[in-house]
């Protein structure tokens, strides 16, 4: 049976889409995973580009909320925040079941990065990474 991953952080709009997205393409067959928000807001631009450059096609994702999983009564097996330290008040928590644990994962949020597009996409490229690599570790340690 495949373990379920609730990626969450504050609009579902970057970091917990790109965990969600690496998630599912490596662990398919042992893991399902899904995302959502406290606010969900509007998908990054920059992080749909960047991660379309490691074949991986976001652009149809909606942005979640975190209340709507729990009154369907979801239920997952890890819970897994992945706001930055500016916004772990704020980052989001689920009520919901959660079975094996929960766990946090503090990553830049995209959005706050400034400078020429050029930047800001260098900067995303970065976050990407840095999640792609948490997730290999992460299944790594479950299986």
């Amino acid at each position: 049976m495949k373990k379920r991953i609730l990626f969450v952080c504050v609009h579902n709009s970057a970091r917990s889409q790109m965990a969600e997205a690496f998630c599912n393409q490596l662990g398919g067959d042992q893991f399902r995973a899904e995302s959502a928000g406290l606010e969900p807001g509007k998908l990054n631009p920059q992080v749909v580009k960047v991660m379309q450059e490691v074949g991986i096609d976001i652009s149809g994702n909606e942005c979640n909320s975190v209340f709507d999983f729990f009154k369907q009564g979801r239920s997952y097996s890890y819970l897994i925040t992945v706001c930055d330290q500016n916004a772990a008040e704020r980052c989001p928590v689920f009520p919901g079941l959660v079975i094996d644990g929960r766990l946090h994962w503090s990553f830049k949020d995209p959005s706050s990065f400034t400078g020429d597009e050029k930047e800001i996409l260098e900067k995303t490229r970065e976050v990407r990474d840095e999640i792609k690599q948490q997730i290999m570790e992460f299944m790594e340690n479950i299986l």
